[in-house]
Parts: C-alpha cells; structure tokens; sequence
C-alpha cells in the first residue's frame, strides 16, 4: 500500500469515527419515548376521571317532594347524585335524569301518607280505602276488596330490608270480615295477589305470603337507592337506616336544614354548573327545609342568591309552602331601566 492510499484511509476512518460520535451524541440527548402507563397510572387516571364527574349529596332536615302525592324526611345522607344516562347532565329540571343514591344515612316516610299515596295510585287495583296503621314492630293495612261483594279486609305483617334495596312485607296475617281468611277461602277464594294486584301497580311483587316494594318504580322521581341496613316503624314514621347512621339526635339538632351538591356537572334552569357547587339552605326556622324540585324556581325567586369566593353557589331559600305568600318581583331588568341610572334597584337587592 502506498503512502497515499495509507493516508487516504485513515481519514475515512476518522470521518466514520466523528459521525458514530455525533449520532450517539443526538440520540442520548433525545427524549425517550414515552412508555405504556401501568395499571397504577390506569387506575389512578380512572380515579380521577371519576372523582371529576361525581357529584356528592349532603343533606339535613330535608322533606323532599316526590310528585303531588309523595313526601320523604331525610334526616341526614350521605351520598351520590348518579345520572341516569351516561349523555345526559343531572339537572333540578328532570328528576329523572338522576338517582340518590344514598350510601349512609336516615330517611322517614310518614305512614299515612303512605297510605293516601297508594290511594291515588291504586284506582284500578281491587283494594280500595286504603289505610295504614303502626302495630308494634308491625304494621296493620285496612281496605276494601271487591271480591263478587265488597270485603273489608286487614292485613298484619312486617317490614324488613332487601339486599338489593327493595322493602319486603311479610304478611302474618289477613282477615276478611275479621274472620281468618282460612275460613273463607272455599267461599270467596281470595289470595293475597287479589288484595295488591301486581299487575296493575308497578314495583309491586307478590311472592308468596310476601309483597316486595321497588320504591324507584312505585314512587315518583326524584328516585333514592342505597343499601338498606333495616327498616322500621317509628310511629307515626317509617324508618329506614343506610349503611352505618348513628341517630344522635343531640348532635343532629345542631344542624341547619340544607342540601349540597359537589363535584361533578349539574343543571338547572339555563345554567350547568361544572365542578358542581351549589348550597341550597333553609331560610325559615322551620324543623323540615320543604324543596320541591318541580316548582324549585319559584323557591329560587322568592329567595337570596349569592356566590362564594370558591365560584360556588349559596341560595337561601323558602319553604315551597312560603314562597307563594311572599310573591317577589320575577321580572328581570329590561333595557329602559339600565338606560336610566337613576331608577332604583329592583326590590329584594341588597345596597352597600
């Protein structure tokens, strides 16, 4: 090999040589690509995608209205407001985009207004005049079946709770014409499906000598679901109990009557609220805060509306009995008024 040739590969070599260097440089400097996430960062991003879309629900004292007929005491919950559908936002304007689901907490349930409500939902079930009244640990149901002839008829039983948040009622013991029913059964031939009528009263099941309560479909929105820990009479209640709830009526007494909502998007009127914020409070002094979620607005107007340094809302509201005596001015500001600043504020506006 010549000198030339020997000089002429060496420079190729020291060329190749400066261009791996300069390669490995670029490539550790490079970022690194990125990994596939775990099932920690799976379940982590999971978490926080739900804890961003759930809203939480406090209440105390609250008599909730289900409908013109139906009426439920929450004395205190804990829980979630859950949509129905997965598309749909959770809004006061349709109770039955959403379910309570109540994961702790105390609820009563007047007996007689039990009664009334299965009255005016039972106008084609053969019992009629139907009325209820607590015996013990028990409860006793009166009425009257057409069964070829009108019968009174009284049926005793106890409540208890279903696993999947039904209420069961055990019937012990029906009696026509206070004669035990055994008597007249070759007679009359009536069964305790001729009393109740499944068929014609959804989220009623009649099974056996049981009747078993779905309260979602028997009852108006909005709906409550949650584990039952029991079910109890408490004349001139019903008492049912979720999860873990001390009944620590010192401790409750302290309380105002209120509902809040956390987290998650909820609508209401115009408005949806994300990241949801919203305390709504009882203005009266009254044991139960009344809200009534199909005539809300009335009970927004006839209140006071404010917002919390947080972004959050504060409405203080009336109870729906209160509102219609009160009557504030709905109207909202028109062009004329904001041409002239020398008109007064609307009434109910408070001046600093």
């Amino acid at each position: 090999m010549t000198r030339r040739s020997a000089l002429t590969a060496v420079i190729a070599i020291v060329i190749l040589a400066c261009l791996c260097w300069f390669g490995w440089r670029i490539r550790s400097r490079a970022p690194a690509p990125a990994s596939s996430p775990g099932p920690e960062a799976n379940l982590t991003a999971a978490a926080d995608s739900a804890a961003s879309s759930t809203t939480t629900v406090y209440a105390h004292n609250l008599r909730l209205r289900k409908g013109p007929n139906f009426r439920v005491y929450v004395r205190w919950i804990r829980g979630l407001m859950l949509r129905t559908d997965a598309k749909t936002v959770p809004s006061f304007d349709d109770p039955n985009s959403f379910v309570l689901e109540v994961q702790k907490g105390i609820i009563r349930v007047n007996i007689g207004d039990i009664a009334n409500y299965l009255n005016s939902v039972s106008s084609k079930a053969p019992l009629r005049n139907i009325s209820i009244e607590p015996a013990g640990s028990q409860l006793k149901l009166h009425g009257t079946v057409h069964k070829m002839i009108p019968l009174p008829v009284e049926l005793t039983g106890t409540l208890s709770p279903l696993p999947d948040g039904r209420i069961q009622f055990q019937a012990a013991k029906i009696d026509v014409l206070k004669i035990p029913l055994k008597g007249l059964l070759g007679s009359f031939h009536v069964k305790l499906d001729d009393l109740v009528a499944s068929s014609n009263l959804p989220g009623v099941q009649i099974t056996g000598n049981n009747i078993i309560f779905d309260t979602e479909r028997l009852l108006p929105a909005p709906h409550i679901h949650g584990t039952l820990t029991s079910v109890s009479v408490r004349p001139p209640d019903i008492e049912l109990i979720y999860g873990s709830s001390p009944d620590d009526e010192a401790k409750l007494a302290r309380w105002h009557n209120f509902i809040r909502f956390r987290g998650g998007s909820v609508g209401f009127g115009k408005l949806t609220m994300d990241y949801a914020d919203i305390t709504m409070i009882d203005a009266s002094d009254d044991p139960w805060f009344d809200l009534d979620l199909a005539n809300y607005q009335s009970q927004l107007v006839n209140g006071y509306t404010r917002m919390t340094a947080q972004a959050g809302l504060e409405i203080f509201m009336p109870d729906f009995d209160e509102q219609s005596s009160k009557k504030k001015s709905a109207q909202a500001v028109t062009l004329e008024w904001l041409r002239d600043r020398n008109r007064p504020l609307p009434p109910g506006v408070p001046v600093k």
